[in-house]
This record gives structure tokens, C-alpha cells and sequence, in this order.
């Protein structure tokens, strides 16, 4: 970058645009075409954009993306954001992707033309392209419960997800089962692996090899734990304890049981992770790892406010705990 940011003349004058053509740009307009945009976007990256007037303040928004609004995941991120949010007097946006993980371009245009305060993305990122955009219009960003890896420069706000599949796997050894089922998240999922790490972990430390008919490639839906328990269940040599990666395959997971004429505990054992509604109203109630989901959203909430006011965050990456909740689904292995 040079010394000296461009101002928008400037810019318009290296890309051999229109002046009106990079106020567009840079105020996220979606009349402009996208090899136009993208040429623009590259001279703002490459040397950065210097505002000629003393720019208004933010917008009081919080912009909350999520993957997708289904079940009372996203209601218990709503609350720890809506909480923080009262608190500095902001409103929160809600953008949904439709159960993609990463935002398209009409999302990054509308957030750049509504310029938040600043932005959490839930169980999804912005490209490269699109972070550099925030950057550059000086929106302040944080990943919450990120899919893959942030890295350092990045903030962000997770859980102990190997702790709670290792406390979980733990927690059914203890009870004397050896045939220990997995039904793990999607492949892409950074939790979904710190889950299946804490599992392989607790088995391996406990001198049990991992059998892979056990081990089924879920997607966090209520599906996968129907679908999967179905075909545990018909293996020659059955599991008697299985570990779900989320509550919805729990729920999945006890009616197979109940559909093979098997009772949850006395016959199969079930864990959870989550701890969502309705977890506790099962019969039996469900045996599962409780992850803040309310207080990780608070969180990334309260680094996004910190950012917008220019000050520096003690740390990048917060991971809170995750906590075993003991309930009626899980007994002592009987065979």
C-alpha cells in the first residue's frame, strides 16, 4: 500500500472508472457490474481509500449472519447478541445464507451500504475478498463458532469441543460400555473434528481400538442420528452407547431406538452435545455436553463493540468451557 491512501477521484482515475462508479463501489451500491466492482475492489486493496470528508459514525448495528435459522441454535445466538446489543444501544440485523457457509455477494454489498457498527458471522466466514472489504470501509469483524481454522489475526469465539467429545466418551467408559458409537458433524466443521478428536482420545487413552463401523459422517441433523443409529443397529455386533456431535441427532437417535424395540438407557445409552431445547423434556431426558452457546455470542458481541471503538482485545481467540450434563439417557452397560 502507498503511504497515502487514494481518495475516491484518485481511484476512480487508476481504475479508468467514473468517480460515480467508485462511490457505488465504496458505499456498496448493486448497480455497478462485477468485473467493474472487482477492478475497483482491487485498487482500494492494493492502495487503500482515504474518505475527503470527516465520515458520519457507524451505524448502530450489529450485523449478525448466520448459516441458517433453524431450531434453537441461532435463538440462544440472538439472545447473547441481542444482550450486548441493548447495552450500547445498538440493533442487531439478522442475514441468513441459506445454509451455505459462505456470504455472496449481494450480502457483503448490503453490509457495506448499511455500515454497521460491526459484524459476527455465525458457523460461517467472509471470503478473503470480502474481509479485506470490511477492512477497508473500517467495519470491524469476529467469527463465531468459525468453521475452519481463523488463525491469529482473526477474532474469533468457539468452545472446548474436544473437552465435551472427550468428557462425553469418558463419561460412557466410566459406565462400562466398550461398543461406543460416534455420529460425527459435517467434514468441513472445525468442532466436528475437535469432537471426534476428544472421542478417538478418550478411547485411545482407555486402550480400546477405534472400530470403524462405529464411526458415522453425520451433518448435524436430526436425520443423521435417525438414519445412522438405523444402521448401527442392524450391524452384527451393535453398539450398546452412542455419542451424537449435536442434540438433534440424539433426537434422531432415540427414535431408532425406540422403532428397533430398544429402550433408552437400559438397552442404549445416548450423549448429546449442545444442550439445547428439548434436550431435558426427553424421555429420558438426554445425557449431553453443554456448550454457551448465549455467553459465546455475548462474547463475540462485546469483541465487536471493542473493536468499533478502536480499542485492542486482550486476546483474538476465546474458547469457553464445555460442560457435562449428566441426565436419564445413559446407564451401565449390560452386556
Amino acid at each position: 500500500m502507498t503511504e497515502q491512501p487514494l481518495t475516491i477521484a484518485q481511484i476512480a482515475d487508476r481504475a479508468g472508472v467514473s468517480v460515480a462508479t467508485v462511490s457505488k463501489v465504496v458505499n456498496g451500491r448493486a448497480d455497478v457490474g462485477p468485473e467493474t466492482r472487482a477492478h475497483v475492489e482491487e485498487v482500494i486493496r492494493r492502495h487503500g481509500y482515504r474518505r475527503q470528508k470527516r465520515p458520519a459514525g457507524p451505524a448502530p448495528l450489529l450485523d449478525l449472519v448466520i448459516h441458517e435459522i433453524a431450531g434453537p441454535y441461532p435463538i440462544e445466538i440472538l439472545r447473547g447478541v441481542d444482550r450486548v446489543a441493548d447495552e450500547h444501544d445498538l440493533s442487531v440485523v439478522v442475514s441468513q445464507l441459506q445454509g451455505r457457509h459462505t456470504p455472496g455477494r449481494s450480502w457483503v454489498d448490503r453490509v457495506l451500504a448499511r455500515r454497521p457498527t460491526g459484524v459476527i458471522a455465525v458457523f460461517s466466514g467472509p471470503t478473503e475478498a470480502q474481509r479485506t472489504q470490511l477492512h477497508s470501509r473500517g467495519i470491524s469483524f469476529v467469527l463465531l463458532d468459525p468453521t475452519d481454522d481463523p488463525g491469529h489475526a482473526c477474532p474469533s469465539v468457539g468452545s472446548g469441543n474436544w473437552n465435551g467429545g472427550l468428557s462425553a466418551t469418558r463419561h460412557l467408559l466410566e459406565l462400562g460400555h466398550r461398543r461406543i458409537a460416534i455420529i460425527t458433524g459435517p467434514d468441513f466443521a472445525l468442532s466436528s473434528h475437535a469432537r471426534g478428536d476428544g472421542y478417538r482420545t478418550a478411547l485411545g487413552m482407555a486402550g480400546i481400538p477405534i472400530a470403524d463401523e462405529l464411526v458415522r459422517d453425520g451433518g448435524f441433523r436430526i436425520e443423521d442420528g435417525l438414519v445412522h443409529t438405523r444402521a448401527l443397529l442392524r450391524l452384527p455386533d451393535p453398539p450398546t452407547a452412542i455419542f451424537a456431535c449435536n442434540d438433534g441427532q440424539a433426537l434422531g437417535a432415540y427414535r431408532a431406538a425406540a422403532e428397533a424395540g430398544l429402550r433408552v438407557p437400559e438397552d442404549l445409552s445416548i450423549v448429546g452435545f449442545d444442550d439445547l431445547f428439548p434436550s431435558d423434556w426427553l424421555t429420558p431426558p438426554l445425557t449431553t455436553v453443554r456448550q454457551p452457546l448465549e455467553a459465546m455470542a455475548a462474547a463475540a458481541a462485546t469483541m465487536v463493540v471493542t473493536l468499533a471503538a478502536g480499542e485492542p482485545l486482550p486476546r483474538t481467540r476465546v474458547e469457553l468451557a464445555t460442560e457435562l450434563v449428566i441426565r436419564g439417557s445413559t446407564a451401565p452397560a449390560v452386556r
